[in-house]
Formats: structure tokens, sequence, C-alpha cells
């Protein structure tokens, strides 16, 4: 056994790089990044652009859009397309918040219990399914329940949720990973466990680590807007896209756009997200690419690194 080579490594730890520049240059990867693309940039520049304070009551309860206000006034008299423009940053940062603690607690979890095996993986995957028997949605209801909806209390309800389905999916793939040879020469050479396992095996996880950190983000935008829809969010008035929706059901024959548009753009996004997701994932396997492209990224790509690809 020979440990890997210099250029190796570096092939192996930025091959989420290469990915993800296949996935964008296909039809569904380019098609889900625009719809992604264009609702962050609506939540991240709209707070900016928005015509009226999304507080300030200025008309007639879901008054009609109009010249002056372009799709109309919710149930109190507020402007919709302010609220609109401002309530969608602070979910996004939220989502992604929860993304990356989900994804870091269960890439710990899975990646642990799979290469240290015996009672540490036993407690760790036992702890994984008690969590999984609760639906995501009950379980973050659960959490706020005893605790109060607060905003931190929702990221970390909401991470949390996340984590079981993510140790589950590394933890297969790492079983694989850590019987590579470059895994055994680490551990000739005498580096610790967690050496190994942060320096050595987590680069090789790579695809299924894009793939996971996707869904997790559509389904963590897809919670919080959940919540916020049953009153688990921001206090009012301050807006939200879920708030929105609730808020104004009521006046969906009056003035449907202050239901619609914050539902579209949630819609939008999750639709985006899941058609980047797939387009990395194919692009990962080679399922998109074109013969030559797909010849090179084989010349270069190392057998352990196309081992995470298959798991």
């Amino acid at each position: 056994m020979t440990a890997a080579a210099p250029g190796t490594e570096r092939i192996r730890r930025h091959q989420w790089l290469a990915s993800m520049g296949s996935a964008v240059r296909t039809p569904r990867g380019a098609a889900g990044l625009g719809l992604a693309g264009f609702v962050v940039a609506v939540a991240v520049i709209g707070p900016q652009v928005a015509p009226d304070s999304p507080g300030a009551l200025l008309t007639l309860p879901f008054a009609k859009p109009s010249g002056r206000f372009l799709l109309g006034a919710d149930f109190l008299g507020r402007d919709v397309l302010s609220r609109v423009l401002d309530g969608g940053w602070l979910l996004l940062l939220m989502a992604v918040a929860a993304t990356v603690l989900g994804i870091a607690a269960g890439a710990a979890a899975g990646i642990s219990a799979a290469y240290l095996r015996g009672r540490p993986d036993g407690l760790i995957m036992r702890t994984v399914d008690v969590i999984l028997a609760f639906p995501q949605l009950v379980f973050a209801l659960l959490l706020l329940s005893i605790l109060g909806p607060r905003l931190w209390l929702i990221v970390l309800a909401v991470g949390l949720t996340h984590a079981p389905a993510v140790a589950r999916v590394l933890r297969s793939a790492t079983l694989d990973i850590s019987e590579r040879d470059f895994v055994k020469v680490a551990e000739l050479q005498g580096m610790r466990p967690a050496a190994v396992m942060a320096k050595e095996i987590l680069p090789s996880l790579s695809t299924p680590l894009m793939v996971e950190a996707g869904l997790r983000l559509t389904y963590s935008i897809i919670i919080m807007a959940g919540l916020a829809f049953l009153g688990f969010g921001q206090p009012p008035p301050a807006p939200s896209w879920g708030t929105m929706i609730n808020e104004n059901r009521a006046g969906l024959a009056l003035n449907p756009w202050a239901v619609i548009m914050p539902a579209l753009l949630i819609a939008l996004l999750t639709v985006g997200t899941n058609l980047l997701t797939d387009a990395v994932g194919r692009a990962a396997l080679g399922v998109d690419r074109r013969p030559g492209e797909a010849a090179l990224a084989d010349a270069l790509d190392p057998a352990p690194n196309r081992a995470g690809n298959r798991a």
C-alpha cells in the first residue's frame, strides 16, 4: 500500500467544484440555478428596493392592485409588494443556518458511527432511530411547544430534524470509504481517528454531502415556512412569506396576490433548489456528462472518490 499522491489528494478535496461546474452547464442545473438565484435576489435586494415600509397602514384592507399598490393590500391595508420584498431574507438565513447545523451534526454522527463501529455505532444509530420516529414538523413543534417560539430555537429544531437522515446516508458511504487503501495507510502512519475522519474520509464524501445539503435546504425552507404559517416565526408585524399566506387566506376572493406571491416564491425556491441538487448528483455520477468530459473526469478522479460518488 502506498500513500496517495499530493495531486490526487488535491483533486479529491476539490472534486465538488468540478461537479458543481458540470451541473450548472446542464439544462436542469441552469434552470435550477436561475430559479433559486432569482428568489434569493428578491430576498436579499428586496428590502432595499421596497416602495413602502412593510408595516405601514396605507390603504383599505384587501385593496385590489393599482398603480400605487402593484400587488394590492393585505388584511390590514399594508402594501403586499413591500411585504413580499422584505419577507424572505430572514427565512433564507434561518434555512441556511438550519441546513448547515443539520449537515454538520449528521455528518459527524454518520462518519463516526461507520468508522468507530462497535458500541459507538450502536449508540449513535439507535439515537438516530429515535429521532427518525418523529416526523420532522412534529419534532420541531414539540421542541417549540416546550421552550417557546424563539428564532434560534426554530433553527436548532429544524437542524436537528435533518441530522438523522444525513447520518444514515453518510454512514452508508463511510462504510465503503473507510476500507480503502488511503485510509489504511493513514492509520498505519499513526494518525488519530478524528484526524482520519476529518482529513481522509470527509473529503471523499463531497458528492453525497452536496446532494444532502441541497435536499436539506429545500426541507428547511418548507418546514420553516410551515412553522411561520402556524404562528411559530417572526412575531407580527414583521413580514414573513409563511405568515403572509396564513394572514391573508381569508381574503383570497378580494386580493389573491397577498397569498399567491409569497406561495409562488417559496415554490420557485424549492423547485429551483431541487433541480440544482438533482443536476449536481447526476453530474457527479457522470449521467449528464458529455463523453469527453466523462473520460477526463474518470482519468482525474481517484478510486476513493468514485466510491464516494456511488454512495
